[in-house]
C-alpha cells in the first residue's frame, strides 16, 4: 500500500533534482566557455540559439500535455535527454557542439515545465494547485541551492569535470522521482482543466477549446505574456553576466563565484515561494507580480554600480523576490485564467514561448553591450528595458486587477484541502 502522502514527497522530489536539469549547466556555462577561450559576444550569442529552441518549443510542449496521458514519461525522456546534451559540453566545446547542446537542452528542458505543471494540477485539482506549486518550487530553489553549492565546491575542488558529474547525477534522481509518482494518482482531465465535466461537457469544451483561439481571446493572459517577455529581455542576461563581469576584472574564482551568485539567488527564491502563496492571498496576484516587476529595474541599477565580490549579495537579492515569487504566481494565474478550457498546459506553453522570446533574446543583447560598452553599461540598459513590464502592467491595470483577483470562495476551498491533507 502506498503512503498517501508518498506522491506528494515524490514530486516534491522531482522538483529538487529537475532544479539542477532542466537548464543544463546554466550560469556555469559561461564561465565554462570563458575559459576556453570564449569571448562574451559569442557566448551570448549561443545562449540565445538555446533560447529561441525553447521559445519554439515550448508550446507544442504543453499541447502534448494536455493531450496525452503519459506525463511521467514526458519528464523522465526530458531528464534523460537534457543530462546527455549537458554531458556532451565535457567532450567538445567547439562552436557547433556547444549550439546543438543548448537546442536539445532548451527543447527537452521546456517540456519539463508544462509536464510538471500539469502532474502537480492532475494530482491536487485546482484548488489545491497554488499551495502544492509553492511547495514544488520551494523544492524546486531548495535543489539549485544545493545543486549550486555542491557544483561550486567541486568545481573548485576538483575541476569543472566535477560540474559535469554532479549534472548527470541529479538527472538520474529527477527519472526516479519522476518513476516514484504513482500512475493511478494522477486525474488527467484535471491535469488540463477540465475536473468535473461530464462526457458531453468534456467534448463541448475541448471543441472549444482546439488551437489557441481559447487563448487568444484572453486578454489579461495575453498581457501577462507580453510583461513577462519585457521583464524577462532584461532579466535573463543578468547573472551570467554578472558572474562574468566579476570573473574578468579578477576578483573572483569562476566556479566558486558562479555558485555563489546562484546560492544567494536561490535562497532568497526559497523563502520568497514559502511566503508567495500568502503574500498572494492578502495583495492578490497583480500585487505580488507588480512587486516582481519593480525588483528588476532596481537590480540593474545596483548591479552596474556594484561590480564587487560584495555586490552579488543584494544583485542576487533582488533577482530572488522576482523570480521566486513568479515561479508561483505565473502559473497559478494561468491556472485561474483557463481552468474549465481544457488548455491549462498550453496555456503554460504560450505563456513560457512568450517569455522565452524576451529570455532568448537578453544574452544576445547583454553580450553585445557588455564587450562594446562595458559591463556596466549592459547592467543599466536591460534595467531599463525591463520598465516596460512595469508601464505595461500600470496601465493596464483596472482590467488585470479583476482578471488576477483572489476569490475568498477558492481560498477556503484550498484551506480546506490544506487541512484535510494534514489530518489525512
Amino acid at each position: 500500500m502506498i503512503p498517501p502522502n508518498m506522491p506528494h514527497y515524490a514530486l516534491e522530489a522531482l522538483n529538487f533534482f529537475m532544479a539542477d536539469v532542466q537548464a543544463g549547466i546554466g550560469p556555469f556555462l559561461g564561465v565554462f566557455l570563458q575559459a576556453h577561450g570564449w569571448q562574451p559576444e559569442g557566448i551570448g550569442t549561443v545562449m540565445t540559439l538555446g533560447g529561441i529552441a525553447a521559445m519554439l518549443a515550448t508550446s507544442p510542449a504543453g499541447a502534448l500535455v494536455d493531450a496525452t496521458h503519459y506525463k511521467r514519461t514526458i519528464i523522465v525522456v526530458a531528464g534523460v535527454m537534457t543530462t546527455l546534451a549537458s554531458l556532451v559540453l565535457w567532450v567538445s566545446h567547439s562552436y557547433w557542439t556547444v549550439a546543438a547542446s543548448q537546442v536539445i537542452t532548451a527543447v527537452t528542458g521546456a517540456a519539463l515545465g508544462p509536464a510538471v505543471a500539469g502532474v502537480t494540477l492532475g494530482m491536487v485539482r485546482e484548488r489545491g494547485f497554488d499551495r502544492q506549486f509553492g511547495r514544488n518550487q520551494v523544492a524546486n530553489h531548495a535543489g539549485n541551492v544545493v545543486g549550486a553549492a555542491l557544483s561550486g565546491w567541486l568545481g573548485w575542488r576538483f575541476g569543472f569535470g566535477a560540474v559535469f558529474a554532479l549534472a548527470g547525477v541529479f538527472g538520474a534522481m529527477t527519472v526516479l522521482s519522476a518513476i516514484l509518482i504513482p500512475r493511478d494518482c494522477i486525474d488527467h482531465d484535471s491535469a488540463r482543466g477540465l475536473s468535473g465535466a461530464s462526457a458531453a461537457e468534456h467534448e463541448h469544451e475541448h471543441e472549444h477549446a482546439s488551437g489557441f483561439r481559447v487563448l487568444l481571446r484572453s486578454r489579461p493572459l495575453l498581457l501577462l505574456a507580453a510583461a513577462l517577455a519585457m521583464f524577462h529581455l532584461g532579466n535573463a542576461a543578468m547573472l551570467p553576466l554578472y558572474g562574468l563581469a566579476i570573473v574578468a576584472a579578477h576578483k573572483g574564482d569562476p566556479s566558486a563565484f558562479t555558485a555563489e551568485t546562484i546560492v544567494v539567488a536561490q535562497l532568497v527564491m526559497v523563502a520568497a515561494a514559502f511566503f508567495a502563496n500568502r503574500l498572494i492571498q492578502r495583495i492578490g496576484y497583480w500585487g505580488v507580480l507588480l512587486v516582481t516587476f519593480l525588483a528588476l529595474p532596481v537590480r540593474g541599477v545596483v548591479a552596474a554600480m556594484c561590480i564587487t565580490a560584495w555586490g552579488v549579495w543584494p544583485v542576487q537579492a533582488l533577482d530572488g523576490i522576482g523570480a521566486g515569487l513568479q515561479s508561483v504566481a505565473v502559473p497559478a494565474l494561468v491556472v485561474r485564467l483557463l481552468q474549465g478550457t481544457g488548455r491549462v498546459n498550453v496555456g503554460q506553453g504560450v505563456v513560457m514561448t512568450v517569455q522565452n522570446l524576451g529570455a532568448a533574446l537578453s544574452p544576445a543583447l547583454g553580450g553585445v553591450l557588455a564587450q562594446r560598452f562595458g559591463y556596466a553599461t549592459a547592467f543599466l540598459v536591460l534595467g531599463g528595458v525591463s520598465t516596460g513590464s512595469l508601464a505595461l502592467w500600470l496601465c493596464f491595470s483596472a482590467s488585470l486587477r479583476k482578471a488576477c483577483e483572489v476569490h475568498r470562495e477558492a481560498r477556503n476551498a484550498g484551506d480546506g484541502v490544506a487541512i484535510a491533507r494534514r489530518t489525512g
